[in-house]
This record gives structure tokens, sequence and C-alpha cells, in this order.
């Protein structure tokens, strides 16, 4: 049985208007961070967001989570509107971000006992001070850590414990979503296979929804079930990730798993590795915005912007090469 839809994004925009250099004479130039973005993800379910980096994934948390606001579109949190007021109170609550630098989201002359009871206090979730370090532990005990954790400070713990006391301070106040930005990125092997194993745990305990943001496609093939593929600012390609991670329908998303490294010369992909560097979003490329790096580009990929289209069953991509043009379509009526 299909579960219901927990988070919804809507054709979500967010752009940047910039400053003008002093004395420049010119029109007021525009960053596009992200463009018309949609996607859903189901109730106890994960979808990855992925993509070089600067190509707009962690705009779109920052959005989602209410730290910037839409230039354009929705994004509904079983089906309200997060950007309405009655609805801001409970959308913060039950939308948590835990980023890719655990260092820089904790105060570093507070305790994590503070850290883990702050959230608690703020939304009124537990009165008295002896509930309150009782619950820390017990949240501390649920990501695999200690009681002895809860004196110390930010600076007294590695970088994978860090990231274990961001998750409890993001459980305390009993969230529905968790958007997961670069979570294990900067974590050596094991210690991030040790986290992914957690956030596993945790989602089927909890019935977790999860958006994960990352560059790292092994990742996302590990632990999504479906996956987007974002490119300046546009999702290019989204599907089921055994479909997309898989067998991809988009050249940069074919690049992208070239690029991995694999042991096993035999076992490295067909595909061709992602050459050049990524053009400016203040200044995007005209038509479909990857032909400048594409090795499969023809005449019409400069000139018209390419629509998602359906390859597979719920496997969306958005090239020209898809879609017969209407010259082939034109050629082959003719040879017919």
């Amino acid at each position: 049985m299909t579960r219901p839809v927990r988070l919804r994004v809507e054709n979500l925009s967010k752009h940047f208007r910039l400053a003008k250099p002093l004395l420049l004479i010119g029109p007021t130039r525009t960053l596009y961070a992200v463009d018309d973005v949609t996607f859903e993800i189901t109730v106890g379910s994960t979808l990855a967001l992925v993509g070089e980096s600067g190509c707009g994934k962690s705009t779109v948390a920052r959005n989602i989570v209410g730290l910037q606001s839409p230039t354009r579109g929705r994004i509904l949190l079983d089906g309200r509107d997060v950007a309405d007021r009655a609805n801001r109170k409970a959308v913060r609550r039950s939308v948590q971000l835990i980023s890719q630098n655990p260092q820089s989201s904790l105060n570093r002359r507070r305790s994590i006992l503070h850290a883990i009871v702050q959230p608690l206090r703020v939304h009124h979730l537990v009165d008295s001070w002896s509930q309150q370090v009782a619950r820390a532990r017990s949240l501390l005990e649920q990501v695999g850590l200690s009681a002895k954790y809860l004196d110390r400070y930010p600076s007294e713990v590695s970088g994978g414990e860090l990231q274990r006391v961001t998750i409890a301070r993001a459980l305390a106040v009993e969230p529905t979503v968790l958007i997961l930005d670069e979570p294990t990125a900067s974590l050596d092997l094991s210690v991030k296979a040790k986290l992914l194993n957690l956030l596993r745990e945790l989602q089927l305990q909890l019935d977790l929804t999860i958006l994960w943001i990352t560059h790292e496609l092994d990742v996302a093939r590990h632990v999504s079930d479906q996956t987007a593929v974002m490119y300046l600012g546009k999702i290019i390609e989204v599907g089921p990730s055994s479909k997309v991670l898989r067998s991809p329908a988009h050249p940069y998303t074919q690049s992208l798993l070239a690029s991995l490294a694999v042991p096993d010369p035999s076992l490295r992909s067909a595909f061709r590795p992602l050459q050049g560097e990524v053009p400016s979003p203040i200044d995007r490329p005209t038509g479909c915005t990857f032909h400048t790096r594409c090795p499969q580009a023809f005449s019409i990929c400069p000139r018209v912007v390419p629509n998602l289209t359906l390859v597979g069953q719920q496997h969306l991509a958005s090239c020209h090469l898809l879609v017969p043009s209407p010259q082939s379509a034109a050629s082959s009526a003719s040879s017919g």
C-alpha cells in the first residue's frame, strides 16, 4: 500500500539579486540558486538530493526549514503550507536540520547537556530540570553515547561523536522529517558506516522521513529510496534510486557515476567522466544548462530547455536525447 506524502516541494525557486559594485553601470544581476524544483517524499522513506557543490542542494534545505524564504513555489508538510504563520511553530518542531559541520551548529562554550536541553525548553516539552536531564540522557543512549558525555564540551569529543550529539538534539523535539545536509562528508570510512547504520535504525524505529543531501553517490545508493539529481539549480533526473543510480538516463548523472572511484577496473562505468567547470549560476547557459559540458550535445541543446520526460516507471529525466526532435522525426518520416 502506498504511504501518504509527508513532504512536498512544489516549483520551488530561490533567486538572489546581487548588489552592484561601486560605480558599475548596467542591469542588476540575479543568482539563480534554485529554479522550479519539485519533488515529494512519502512517510518513512528517504530521498537523496545529489549533485556537485554549488548546484543548490543546501539552498533547498534552508528554504524547507525556514532559514530562507522562497522566491516562488510552495513547501507542504502533511499538506500544510509551511509559509503559513499558523503552521510555523509546528513546522519548526516537525522538521529538523542536521548540518555537515556539527562544530558550527553547537555553542563551544556550552556543554552537550545544554545543547540537548535547549530545544526541550524552547518547545516546552519537559518541565522540571530533573526530567530534562533524564530526557537528555535517554536521547544520548538512543544515538549510542553514554551519559558521561552530558558534561563534556564540543571540543572534547570526536567529529563522529559530535554528529551523534546533533542527531540526539534533533530528535529531542520528536520530529517527523530530518534534513541531513552532507552529515557524513567530513567523517572517515569506519565512522561513516556506523553513522549510516545508526540513522537507518532510527528511521525504522521512529518512522522518520528523510531528505538526504549529498554529493556522495555511493552513500545515496545505500540510504535512499528515491534520488533527485540537481544541476545549476534544477532537477534534471529523478526516480527510484535503483534506476537513477544504476541505469541513469541523463548524461550528467552518467558522468557523475563514471567519476566514482572503483578498485576493480572491470567494474568501472562505461560512461564518460565529467569534464569542465560548472557554469556560473549568475550567467547560466541558454537552453539545456548542461550542454556546455555534455559529450552528447547537439544543435537543439543550446536553444531549447528540455522538459522532464518519463523514461521508466516513476523515472524522469530532462534531456533532448530522450525525446525525438522535430528534425529527426521528419527525416525518419521521409525515409519511410
